[in-house]
């Protein structure tokens, strides 16, 4: 088991093959969702992510302050389905907020959560800043971490 962080022009062509792969597995296919994956914020972001025995199993996309919102955000959070169960959601977005408090200082992060996942986020000390809305036809609801 290896937890990774790293910038963009950090990842090898096979990780970044490995995460993309991953992304559109779950959020284009298993999610049936055709929406552009490729959002050109992966270049300025931070990729965690988690490998057991050379696969990717888990990962966040952590984007900084003034990119896609005023806040550094988290986002493409994802466990890959054969390791789901296991706590590495948990692990890893709690690997992100301590990156983002620790590294940038960084005291406010915002999400945009999938609406079914509002208690799982709650329990990482986010709070809900909007109603739900349709996101790509997702339920989805915008929360805030304040540290």
């Amino acid at each position: 088991m290896e937890w990774c962080l790293k910038g963009f022009s950090d990842l090898t062509n096979e990780e970044l093959y490995e995460l993309m792969k991953a992304r559109v597995d779950i959020f284009v296919v298993e999610q049936e969702c055709a929406y552009p994956e490729l959002d050109d914020y992966d270049q300025q972001s931070m990729h965690c992510f988690l490998k057991i025995n050379e696969q990717i199993a888990a990962y966040v996309r952590i984007l900084p302050a003034n990119t896609k919102y005023k806040e550094v955000s988290i986002g493409r959070v994802l466990v890959v389905k054969e390791f789901r169960g296991k706590g590495y959601a948990t692990q890893i977005m709690q690997k992100a907020i301590d990156y983002i408090d620790n590294e940038w200082q960084e005291r406010k992060i915002k999400i945009q959560a999938q609406a079914h996942l509002e208690n799982f986020y709650n329990q990482l000390g986010f709070k809900k800043i909007s109603e739900v809305y349709l996101d790509d036809n997702i339920p989805h609801i915008d929360m805030i971490w304040e540290g």
